[in-house]
């Protein structure tokens, strides 16, 4: 596996009966053992998490920086929340009618590089990695540029050809930035559907508008989505797919930690909802949530919201049907 271009993931310092306490460390010692043991570890893991630590494409964009600390902001509140076992039989107030969840493999952090399109051949290079390692890659970051070589990489590996993404930005700019990646993945036919949740007309120029809908794209407004957000996904084509989830997309009063504060976003219920569908969607080959931006973000609060989408992703995936 590919880890010259990733910082390890830094000690966990979760409680016993955290999730974060069980998710296993890939660093250097990892491999540093005989195949056979390696290769049965990353078998007993369903998520390898990627931490995308950069946010040169926001910087490019005018947007407020800092999402570069995103990943390690996540890893932080995750030692913090969620529970390893799930209940065995149901208690006031619980159901124990879930299964565990699926066990996780921390790779660590991109490490940037000098050019935006050098970051970008190393994050394709590493969730390229995970994904040939059987297991479906989560990315954490960081600026939405890095959805682009990210779901690149589970194109060419995973045979992904559709998407859906909630942002309230198109994110089709014709040039270098965090608002570029949809784009490239339409004009580089890395994918040939795509759903976007939760576009406002009030920052999408009329162009983006136009590119958007020429290229095939699909806009489901966020009013539509909250009346049923699990069904969401059944837009979609019959075919491998990815969910991306830009943090900005969610209203300013759950989510100002963002890159771009969002003055009237979507409800932490609806996009968690909408990704606890996606992890149970076997069509689903990776994820992400990008723009968490912890310089901005009061008392953690972004940072516990991105853990909460993740822990429903991951419940979602629990219960997935091969």
């Amino acid at each position: 596996m590919d880890l010259e271009h990733l910082t390890p993931p830094p000690p966990c310092h979760a409680s016993v009966g955290r999730l974060a306490a069980a998710v296993m460390r890939v660093d250097a010692d990892f491999f540093d053992r005989p195949p056979a043991a390696i290769a049965a570890d990353l078998a007993r893991c369903k998520v390898g998490l990627l931490g995308l630590a950069d946010d040169t494409g926001v910087r490019l964009n005018h947007g407020r920086p800092g999402a570069a600390q995103g990943p390690a902001a996540f890893r932080a509140a995750f030692a913090k929340y969620g529970v390893a076992e799930r209940m065995d039989q149901a208690g006031p107030g619980l159901r124990g009618d879930h299964p565990p969840f699926p066990r996780i493999a921390d790779f660590g952090d991109i490490v940037p590089g000098d050019t935006l399109a050098e970051t970008h051949r190393r994050v394709t290079l590493a969730a390229t990695a995970i994904l040939q390692a059987g297991l479906l890659p989560v990315g954490i970051g960081g600026g939405h540029d890095l959805t682009y070589p990210f779901v690149r990489a589970a194109a060419g590996s995973a045979g992904v050809r559709a998407g859906l993404y909630i942002d309230p930005h198109l994110d089709v700019r014709p040039t270098d930035g965090s608002g570029m990646p949809f784009r490239r993945l339409l004009d580089e036919r890395c994918i040939t559907s795509l759903l976007n949740v939760g576009a406002e007309p009030l920052v999408n120029c009329a162009e983006h508008y136009a590119y958007f809908l020429s290229a095939g794209g699909v806009i489901l407004p966020a009013e539509l989505a909250s009346h049923d957000p699990a069904g969401v996904f059944r837009r979609l084509p019959d075919a491998p797919a990815f969910l991306s989830i830009d943090l900005d997309a969610i209203d300013a009063s759950a989510a100002p930690g963002v890159s771009a504060i969002n003055p009237c976003g979507m409800s932490v219920h609806t996009v968690a909802a909408i990704a606890q569908a996606a992890g149970q969607d076997p069509r689903v080959r990776c994820m992400d949530i990008m723009e968490l931006c912890p310089a901005h973000d009061e008392q953690g609060r972004t940072a516990r919201v991105a853990v909460y989408l993740f822990l429903r992703f991951l419940s979602g995936l629990a219960a997935r049907k091969a």
